[in-house]
């Protein structure tokens, strides 16, 4: 995972732009348009870079992942 995917996770964790709405569904801002935010699962994400990471990644064994699912990472840790 890039240093830049770990930094937008935590500014969007710290600008308070990760809300829960249930045990396993959170509301995450873009961290590219502040007018949009996305659904975001501990598996899923509805954002396109997310969308498009296998078409990027070509599979290579790796597991997709957004800055918003970082995100969720850091604010579970952080809230216990």
């Amino acid at each position: 995972m890039s240093a830049n995917t770990i930094r937008k996770a935590k500014k969007l964790v710290e600008n308070g732009g990760v809300v829960k709405i249930d045990d396993d569904l959170f509301q995450i801002k873009s961290s590219s348009d502040p007018e949009k935010s996305y659904f975001v699962t501990s598996d899923t994400c509805e954002c396109p870079g997310f969308k498009n990471f296998y078409k990027f990644h070509h599979g290579k064994g790796l597991k997709a992942n957004c800055s918003h699912l970082e995100a969720i990472r850091i604010f579970k840790k952080e809230t216990g």
